[in-house]
């Protein structure tokens, strides 16, 4: 097991002759995918989400460079596990919010019916994590440097989570925060379990219909209040 550096992690090797030019056409290509997922209604939605998948996917192995570089690491892990912390007591505080202005709302079958209500998100979470960090990040940290690279990858996901405008403003604060973090640690677990207890508090906290249930693009313009009883947030997609 690797031990935790006390020194700043090192910036990730550059790409080969060209990376600047792959880098930018994999960024491109694969926000479009990403967005043609969350502005495309059903049953549609369904094919372009395998095809993003898939060419996601293979732009990863394209140009695999190893999990370390992506966060996939033990380095570190000690150090940053403070950020778990950080995010259990701002849920805790939301929730303590919530509960005084009425606003809480749980799953009614206690701690099970909680893991069932939000395991699929918090498996959702971490996949979104490595979009940000091990995917946009690591290519625009080739285009500019850190912090403008970190700007960067937190603004284009925050524009995935238009037109709603509270989950907007808070994924570019997150994004921001989980880029800066990133840059300083290099390990993605803290903040995917930073994430999936941020995300939950939100979605126990904040009034469905306020929040058109954590929807996103066409879905959140569709949002039926009356058909969708049920929290759940899906960013980076479309909810019709």
């Amino acid at each position: 097991m690797e031990q935790d550096a006390a020194t700043p992690p090192e910036r990730i090797a550059p790409y080969p002759e060209g990376s600047k030019r792959r880098a930018a056409i994999e960024i491109a290509l694969a926000y479009l995918l990403i967005l043609s997922v969350v502005w495309t209604p059903r049953p549609l939605q369904r094919f372009l989400w395998i095809a993003a998948a898939v060419g996601i996917a293979v732009m990863v192995w394209r140009s695999f460079q190893g999990w370390k570089p992506m966060g996939f690491t033990t380095a570190n892990f000690a150090r940053s596990i403070w950020i778990v912390g950080a995010a259990l007591g701002a849920a805790a505080i939301a929730v303590a919010i919530a509960g005084r202005w009425h606003t809480l709302h749980l799953p009614p079958v206690g701690l099970r019916g909680f893991i069932a209500t939000y395991i699929a998100y918090a498996i959702w979470t971490a996949a979104q994590q490595f979009l940000l960090q091990g995917f946009f990040l690591f290519r625009i940290e080739r285009l500019m440097p850190g912090k403008a690279a970190a700007l960067g990858a937190a603004v284009l996901f925050a524009a995935t989570h238009l037109p709603n405008p509270i989950l907007t403003p808070i994924t570019l604060f997150w994004g921001i925060a989980a880029c800066l973090l990133f840059l300083r640690y290099r390990n993605i677990y803290p903040l995917m379990l930073a994430h999936a207890i941020l995300g939950i508090a939100v979605a126990m906290t904040v009034p469905g219909p306020v929040v058109h249930n954590m929807r996103v693009g066409l879905g959140y313009l569709t949002y039926n209040p009356n058909a969708h009883r049920h929290p759940h947030h899906f960013p980076w997609s479309a909810q019709p």
